[in-house]
């Protein structure tokens, strides 16, 4: 159980990274100062630098939070799911979890439109990719536990999840430049993605009439 002292501390965290993603959205990244998130929150810059390190990392907060449950998602997945039906259903399956996560802090549309400033903003972009590089490697060797593998020798974990990855970023910038911007239709979309990953890379593209997801 959470100490009281714990609990207030996270609600200030939570505070700081609301105000922050509130005034990216409507200001912009670049428009932002620190002193305007603190202000908003109605305390000092240093008790902001103790939770984060600067603009870049709250900025990316709340995708590091969702980052956090989908690795505890996959560790969950049962034994018998093959490596990519284990990473494709603890993001479908696991969506609603992951939105709640999102939702302990700010609306997920909120969340949504935030992901649109990362991918508008270079160095929020270049700071994402850099992370979810190392989210791969640490998902790669969650994978490689499961099948009683050594990632370091095998290389199919780090394939599996460096094919799962680009199927997720292909999503997420597709609905990331469209105006739907409802949780329902993107995990819907985003499922899509991921259960063309096997005709996409096998089938015949040439097949007259095929319906590719696009």
């Amino acid at each position: 159980m959470h100490t009281l002292r714990e609990r207030k501390k996270q609600r200030t965290r939570d505070a700081l990274l609301r105000a922050a993603v509130e005034l990216f959205t409507s200001r912009g990244y670049d428009g932002t100062t620190v002193d305007e998130i603190t202000e908003a929150v109605g305390v000092s810059q240093r008790t902001f630098f103790r939770y984060f390190t600067g603009k870049d990392e709250v900025a990316l907060g709340l995708v590091e939070m969702t980052v956090t449950r989908f690795v505890e998602e996959v560790r969950a997945r049962p034994a018998h799911e093959t490596p990519l039906q284990a990473l494709r259903r603890a993001v479908v399956d696991g969506w609603y979890s992951i939105n709640e996560v999102v939702e302990s802090v700010v609306p997920v549309e909120l969340y949504l439109r935030m992901y649109r400033v990362i991918e508008e903003t270079p160095v929020l972009l270049a700071a994402h990719l850099r992370r979810s590089a190392e989210v791969e490697e640490d998902v790669a060797r969650v994978i490689a536990e499961r099948e009683g593998l050594d990632a370091d020798a095998d290389p199919r974990p780090r394939l599996a999840v460096a094919v799962f990855g680009g199927a997720m970023r292909a999503a997420e910038r597709r609905w990331s430049t469209g105006e739907d911007l409802d949780p329902e239709e993107i995990r819907l979309l985003t499922a899509r993605y991921l259960d063309g990953l096997g005709p996409a890379l096998l089938g015949d593209w040439r097949e007259p009439g095929a319906d590719h997801g696009a």
